[in-house]
């Protein structure tokens, strides 16, 4: 189990002390969807631990769609008493969420490149469908804040190199099914500013980059996550574009830390970039780190047409961190650093069975 390995747990202690006034969080209850994935199980190890270090206790609602999934991520953890399985489903519009709570973290979403090309409908409609459940929930039960997990896709396309700051928005294909995923995070951010204003909903919006860490899945087919886990094997790392797109990448640890920094510090009503200025690398850098670390090579390969069509459309995402650092926030984990530890522990897990 990844709680028990040894760097994760001291990875897990720096993100954590780098969180300000993480305290307020005790006694309360947070709920968080999605939450064996890859962002939202490294929040929920960051409470686990924090609950194993401190005596005001803070009660994890992990939200899924099936108790197995959350068996699988975190084991027997899931019989402790400071965690409770919430049954929901991003997808459906008839979640019965018999809960009160503090604070809702949402996470839950299809993110898979390759599943959003196949279920562009069930994406999009997800995305919307999900915040609204838990932001009527939020205002029933009158839940103190809802933190809403965008992406650096809302931003678009845009010209230059500089890092996208929040309110730069560049053109996006309306009508390219690839991109259900990036309108349909736009949508739902409207959506919480709208029950803001018209309900007084209280919600954060967070908008990561390319999230990479141990806790990925090994069925997740983005590349960070794939050559993570070919690197972790001793396979060679196939790289099927020239590498020049460039990516705000942040280690999971660092992106759950800043998640939880909006989620007690943010600005309601206000959207945060989650980057880590040492980690503003192209994909080819990225590959090369990975493959430096593990020793395997780095081999070029063309894309099919059918490939081709998955890719995130967007040369540059890179994103500004000045808001979000502006709460007290620092990354602790640059590329070289996050992407070794995620090859070591990886490397431990795959080879413990």
């Amino acid at each position: 189990m990844l709680y028990e390995n040894k760097q994760w747990i001291q990875d897990i202690d720096t993100a954590m002390s780098v969180i300000p006034g993480l305290d307020e969080l005790g006694g309360k209850t947070v709920m968080i969807t999605g939450a064996a994935g890859l962002i939202c199980s490294a929040v929920t190890d960051i409470l686990f631990r924090y609950n194993d270090t401190h005596s005001d206790k803070i009660q994890i609602a992990a939200a899924g769609r099936s108790i197995e999934e959350m068996q699988m991520r975190f084991g027997d953890m899931t019989q402790r008493e400071d965690f409770t399985f919430v049954k929901y489903d991003a997808s459906r519009t008839d979640n019965k969420l018999d809960i009160t709570t503090d604070y809702i973290i949402h996470g839950a979403s299809n993110a898979f490149p390759a599943m959003v090309m196949k279920e562009p409908v069930e994406t999009m409609l997800a995305n919307f469908i999900g915040i609204k459940c838990l932001l009527d929930m939020a205002k029933q039960s009158g839940t103190k804040r809802v933190l809403y997990i965008s992406s650096s896709e809302v931003y678009g396309k845009k010209e230059g190199d500089k890092p996208f700051v929040e309110g730069d928005y560049g053109f996006i294909d309306l009508l390219d099914p690839r991109n259900s995923y990036s309108v349909g995070k736009r949508a739902a951010e409207t959506l919480c500013a709208s029950y803001a204003k018209e309900y007084g909903v209280g919600s954060v919006i967070v908008r990561p980059g390319h999230i990479y860490g141990p806790t990925a899945s090994p069925m997740d087919n983005r590349v960070s996550s794939a050559w993570a886990y070919s690197a972790a094997r001793g396979e060679d790392i196939v790289m099927k574009s020239d590498g020049s797109q460039l990516r705000s990448y942040c280690h999971c640890l660092d992106c759950a830390s800043a998640m939880l920094t909006v989620l007690i510090k943010g600005e309601d009503c206000t959207a945060y970039n989650i980057s880590n200025p040492g980690s503003m690398i192209s994909i080819k850098q990225m590959a090369q780190i990975l493959a430096k670390h593990s020793g395997v090579k780095l081999i070029t390969q063309l894309a099919s047409e059918n490939e081709k069509k998955s890719f995130n459309p967007m040369s540059n995402s890179s994103l500004d961190s000045t808001r979000l650092e502006s709460l007290g926030w620092k990354g602790c984990f640059d590329a070289d650093t996050g992407l070794g530890h995620t090859v070591e522990i990886l490397r431990q897990t795959i080879s413990q069975g």
